[in-house]
């Protein structure tokens, strides 16, 4: 991050990684390198990119890049506030068991009250956009700015995307906006898009995991076992690659339809998901322990694509993806 590599001294070491990735993450929305096309503009494409590009660099930097420019295209879609120059946005929208936020409004002014866990950028975001139910049990989004919430610390054990700063946050009658109506965060079309566009990230960090893999198969000699699991890597990212940038055509295309947009984002998750789980068990079975133990670099990508691949939800989500595909079925989709 700041050119010298990573910090390998012992103690403090993940800290002081995660002070880089703050400060990085501060300097690209400060210097306009996180003003990305909006989904469905016609550049989906390109903003991909930008996310697969900071994710080979450090997937936890693109985890929080990819939640800044999330929260800017909700904010578009939903007519909200439009962020400050400066201004570090999150997207706080998890609904894991046992953990309540509820909104509470009285003469037009809301405020939040109760933990939200998985809040990445936990220090560093000077705003989120937050869910949290109604006193009628609905879920709707709330911009907030993030002073006067409390990140709680050790809330996340992984050393897995420890640098994303991904904690739970407590919030005691915080002030909030809202955003869009109940259900409006969910039922517009770009809640797909951006849900395909964390596959671009999670490709980004597959060709971090692979790259000490082609490295060990280019030179001339390169045994049998090392090109074979190369060649099921490569294999693995050009499908990746091809599915993003077939789906980014078609959200081009079609920006404003939902059902397609649904499919489409199943589909691309599920894919990639596969591609990172290939990437993974065919470089840490090629590659063995050593890189593992003497390559920092190599050992934070695959912990941190190990454990950021999880928000694929493996069979439950392919069986989502299959009563999707049923319904669009005979409605002219035909891949």
């Amino acid at each position: 991050m700041d050119g010298n590599g990573p910090d390998t001294t012992g103690g403090g070491h993940e800290e002081r990684h995660g002070d880089r990735v703050a400060a990085r993450l501060v300097a690209e929305t400060a210097s306009g390198g996180l003003d990305l096309p909006l989904p469905g503009g016609g550049a989906t494409w390109a903003r991909w990119e930008r996310l697969r590009d900071l994710a080979r660099e450090d997937l936890s930097l693109a985890r929080l890049a990819e939640g800044h420019a999330d929260a800017v295209a909700i904010l578009a879609d939903l007519d909200g506030p439009a962020p400050e120059p400066g201004d570090v946005w999150g997207v706080w929208a998890a609904h894991p068991p046992g953990a309540t936020l509820t909104a509470r409004g009285s003469g037009g002014r809301w405020r939040l009250y109760g933990t939200k866990p998985f809040c990445s950028g936990a220090h560093v975001c000077t705003h989120a956009l937050v869910s949290a139910e109604l006193e009628d049990g609905r879920r709707a989004l709330f911009a907030a700015g993030t002073a006067g919430a409390e990140p709680l610390a050790d809330t996340w054990a992984s050393a897995g995307m420890e640098a994303s700063d991904t904690l739970t946050v407590r919030f005691d009658g915080v002030a909030a906006e809202p955003v869009g109506g109940p259900g409006d965060y969910l039922d517009r079309p770009g809640f797909h898009h951006g849900g395909a566009g964390v596959a671009a990230c999670w490709y980004g960090g597959a060709l971090a995991v692979a790259r000490p893999l082609a490295d060990r198969a280019g030179p001339e000699g390169a045994g049998p076992h090392v090109l074979s699991a190369y060649g099921a890597v490569d294999r693995d990212l050009y499908s990746a690659e091809s599915v993003l940038r077939r789906a980014a055509r078609e959200i081009d295309d079609h920006p404003l339809d939902a059902a397609r947009g649904a499919v489409l984002a199943a589909r691309v998750r599920a894919v990639v998901a596969e591609a990172c789980a290939g990437v993974l068990r065919r470089t840490g079975e090629a590659l063995g322990a050593g890189p593992l133990a003497g390559d920092p670099a190599y050992a934070r990508a695959t912990a941190d694509l190990a454990v950021y691949v999880r928000q694929h939800h493996a069979d439950r989500d392919l069986a989502a993806l299959g009563a999707l595909a049923a319904q669009t079925r005979g409605d002219g989709d035909d891949h």
